[in-house]
């Protein structure tokens, strides 16, 4: 079974590429997901995130504070490495015993990974895909999802590699620049052709 990535950039639309590879039929995991069971209440990730950022970050039902977290993490680099320290190698355990746990005749299965690059996990799949638009839609996207001003969402898009640089590497790109009809399509294709390899 050939494990393929699925990555891109914050609000390019890479969740509803997954959801229609899933639609599709094709297995898939997001690393997200994996990320939120990670620090869930009473894991050992949790406890490392309090240990790190203080119980600030926590609220009073004990969960994580998401909102008090990312307001830390994308003002200051070293928190965010921190965090990335904390949570990636869990995620990267999970996620290998997922693939691990398809059956053999799966001929592919997806990733979604948000910061595959950026870590440096490109080099553990078969292929990667990159779900891509223009960066003006980007910062559009990430205001009107998450309401924040433009220099928030600059901030946000720049703790990340830019969208460019993830295209050059891909083995395959979907642009997203277009309608979901459009995506779709794109998403048929190429699932027609890692069928085939």
């Amino acid at each position: 079974m050939r494990r393929v990535a699925l990555t891109g950039g914050i609000a390019t639309g890479k969740s509803v590429v997954r959801k229609e590879f899933e639609r599709l039929g094709v297995p898939t995991v997001d690393a997200d997901l994996l990320a939120r069971d990670a620090v869930a209440p009473g894991t050992p990730g949790l406890k490392a995130v309090t240990t790190r950022f203080g119980d600030t970050v926590i609220t009073s039902a004990g969960t994580l504070d998401r909102k008090a977290l990312a307001a830390i993490v994308f003002s200051d680099q070293q928190a965010r490495l921190d965090l990335e320290a904390i949570i990636h190698p869990i995620v990267r355990s999970a996620t290998d015993a997922w693939f691990i746990g398809l059956p053999d005749a799966q001929p592919f299965a997806i990733a979604d990974i948000p910061l595959l690059y950026e870590v440096g996990r490109d080099r553990d799949f078969d292929a990667v895909i990159v779900a891509a638009c223009d960066p003006g839609a980007q910062v559009r996207r990430v205001m009107a999802r998450d309401g924040v001003t433009e220099d928030h969402a600059r901030r946000r898009i720049a703790a990340q590699w830019p969208i460019a640089d993830k295209v050059a590497r891909a083995d395959h790109v979907i642009d997203t620049n277009g309608t979901l009809d459009d995506t779709a399509r794109q998403v048929r294709d190429l699932v027609a052709t890692l069928g085939r390899t």
